[in-house]
């Protein structure tokens, strides 16, 4: 009966992705289906991981990471977990032969959010590559399905389009990370003088993020395209509105995109789509 216990476990990380992003939920949908367990397994896993060092408050969080570590790896060694979450990803990390070095990048990342921090460029650069670029090449591992070649060529744009998601969450998590959790990951950036001057410039690094990262897209194997261009599209959306949004605003709200509109560009981009006009 383990065939059960993997579907459950599938089951399990799809139902974390669902109730912490519908805007990843909706890029996930919108891959070719045989994409879709392997998808939310890797993103149940980042999401778990993300909640101790940015939730659990109460309790023992490098206990907690340093537990999480461990069992990640007898899971990927052992080829099984009894936490349906580890359990479903181990799979993914043996099934597409996932560099593992992916992994301990990103663990590192995580360890880095553990304590206050303000960052420095090259800090920033090595916490955004644990963070979120590694995520997009785990799921690039599992998209170009043993196609190394393929893999190689689509790297870089992979890492630059998780640079350009995870400086726009930065932007619009501004106050809280600042505030609440005593991180400053933009260089030389006072929040008590954050100007248009100052957001206009990481505006402007996320563009040239996103352009590269593009033309990576476009260059997808066609079942995995779409998908993730609908990720793209939320969040060009979303840098749209943060760039429409005053320097002084960001420090008090935090930017989103209201459902309906999500479903409005899920629409066009799915005409966009149909049309060969990506």
């Amino acid at each position: 009966m383990k065939a059960l216990f993997d579907r459950v476990s599938l089951k399990a990380s799809k139902m974390v992705t669902r109730q912490y992003s519908t805007s990843f939920s909706l890029g996930i949908y919108c891959l070719e289906s045989r994409f879709h367990d392997p998808i939310y397994a890797i993103y149940g896993f980042v999401r778990l991981a993300d909640e101790i060092v940015d939730s659990f408050h109460d309790h023992p969080k490098r206990e907690l990471l340093d537990r999480f570590e461990e069992d990640t790896w007898k899971a990927i060694e052992q080829g099984i977990s009894l936490n349906p979450i580890l359990h479903s990803f181990q799979g993914v990390v043996r099934q597409y032969q996932m560099n593992t070095d992916l992994i301990r990048a990103f663990l590192h990342s995580m360890r880095m959010d553990l304590d206050p921090q303000s960052y420095d460029r090259p800090l920033l650069d090595e916490y955004v590559y644990g963070s979120a670029e590694v995520v997009g090449l785990m799921c690039l591992s599992v998209f170009c399905e043993g196609d190394v070649q393929r893999y190689a060529e689509l790297v870089r744009p992979a890492r630059k389009l998780g640079s350009a998601f995870q400086k726009i969450n930065f932007l619009r998590d501004l106050k809280a990370d600042g505030y609440e959790l005593g991180r400053v990951y933009f260089p030389n950036v006072d929040l008590t003088q954050f100007d248009r001057t100052t957001k206009k410039a990481i505006e402007s690094e996320i563009e040239s993020d996103f352009a590269e990262g593009y033309q990576g897209i476009l260059a997808l194997p066609k079942g995995a395209r779409f998908g993730v261009y609908i990720a793209y599209v939320y969040y060009f959306a979303l840098l749209n509105r943060i760039k429409n949004t005053p320097a002084e605003h960001l420090l008090n709200q935090r930017i989103r995109i209201p459902n309906q509109q999500k479903y409005t560009l899920l629409l066009r981009s799915y005409v966009k789509h149909s049309l060969n006009l990506l």
